[in-house]
């Protein structure tokens, strides 16, 4: 079995390894050191031992026993039955990784009342191949089904890699599945690329608060998994001519789920930061919380929509459901104007992919001018009062 190994024909019985484990898991048994429980392979006794009787022994890796090859993306379905859009985006993207790597491209689809329309759709959007599976178990969307079936599909088919959507139905999916086929799971990727050497996934996303961006890889086990959120990539154009195979399979034995659903009440429509054609987004720079009242009345006067950064929503100024960036909403307008906004990497995750960015700030060095379309350096305030008198016709 992997896991820490301890030679008691070498150990001296110096007991440093025992002093040295931060988790108690080492003492001290008629002069040898043996493990207890708690250890967490921190390696920190390994280090220590100056005569190398303790190891850990790791567990022979997936893709040294079988050919991993093919990129998947699993489908999720929006309440109304149809594909969620983050689905079409990942096709897109997939699309790409698949010419990359020279790998196969399907979709994993159940659930969905309509299956053959929903499988033209996506193969509309790009995928050559979609598995699809039906069964009342699927019907739901819970979590426990699907990850029964997808987990029995990356066994059966080995695929190199497993995109899933960042919504809340994917991000308690995607670990499930993950701990099941014991593989590495990177959440919330902005970037995803294929390294032309090694062809294994880059897996790109905030680190640290958002202070770095962190790129992540999976060399030992299969499939590499990724999730990522809707709105990061674009949506891929629909063709109607484009041909694709379906292959039906069979859900596997003894599908159900410990939680039955009995009921849903859906939220109460309304438009959302996504929705925005044209975006206002205040930042740190816009200096009180009066301030922001400004720029929520110069937005009723374009018929725009209004954000802010994550600093003002920290600071009580705004509600969570207004904060645009990696940790807030992913937005792609027509036009984003920020103001007083620093340009942090977790903001640009969020909004890089606007058409057009008009950055106001006084600082010139500002991270946010990197990816502005048109810089204003000033204060930022002294634009809004001025775009408001403009607004109401006065000087």
């Amino acid at each position: 079995m992997p896991g820490l190994k301890i030679d008691t024909s070498l150990c001296i019985g110096c007991g440093l390894c025992v002093s040295a484990c931060p988790q108690g898991a080492l003492e001290m048994e008629q002069g040898v050191a043996v493990e207890k429980e708690g250890c967490i392979l921190c390696s920190i006794c390994v280090q220590t031992c100056p005569v190398g009787a303790i190891c850990i022994e790791k567990e022979e890796v997936l893709h040294e026993k079988v050919q991993a090859h093919g990129i998947w993306v699993v489908a999720q379905l929006l309440p109304s039955g149809s594909v969620h859009p983050v689905t079409l985006e990942l096709i897109g993207q997939a699309c790409q990784l698949a010419e990359d790597c020279r790998g196969e491209l399907a979709v994993l689809l159940a659930g969905a009342q309509d299956l053959q329309a929903q499988s033209e759709l996506l193969i509309h959007a790009g995928a050559p191949k979609v598995f699809r599976c039906q069964s009342p178990s699927y019907l739901q969307g819970l979590e426990t089904p699907y990850c029964d079936w997808i987990s029995s599909m990356i066994a059966q088919h080995q695929p190199e890699m497993v995109l899933v959507g960042a919504t809340d139905w994917g991000r308690a999916l995607a670990p499930r599945v993950a701990a099941r086929v014991r593989t590495g799971l990177t959440a919330d990727c902005t970037v995803l690329q294929v390294d032309p050497e090694t062809k294994l996934l880059l897996q790109t996303r905030p680190a640290f608060g958002g202070n770095l961006m962190a790129t992540i890889i999976c060399p030992h086990h299969r499939p590499q998994m990724a999730t990522v959120r809707p709105g990061i990539f674009p949506l891929p154009e629909l063709l109607s001519n484009r041909v694709g195979e379906v292959v039906e399979c069979n859900p596997p034995l003894g599908v159900f789920d410990q939680v039955q659903l009995l009921s849903r009440q859906h939220a109460v429509a309304g438009r959302t930061l996504a929705d925005a054609e044209v975006l206002l987004v205040a930042g740190r720079g816009i200096g009180s919380q009066k301030n922001l009242k400004l720029l929520q009345e110069l937005a009723e006067a374009l018929g725009a929509d209004w954000g802010v950064s994550r600093p003002l929503v920290d600071a009580g100024w705004a509600d969570y459901r207004y904060q645009v960036g990696q940790t807030g909403s992913t937005v792609a307008p027509r036009v984003l104007i920020s103001f007083g906004v620093s340009g942090a990497i977790q903001h640009l995750a969020g909004m890089g992919r606007s058409e057009c960015i008009v950055a106001v700030n006084q600082d010139a060095t500002a991270p946010i001018f990197s990816v502005a379309h048109y810089g204003i350096v000033a204060d930022c305030i002294d634009i809004i009062k001025e775009w408001l008198n403009q607004c109401k016709g006065t000087k």
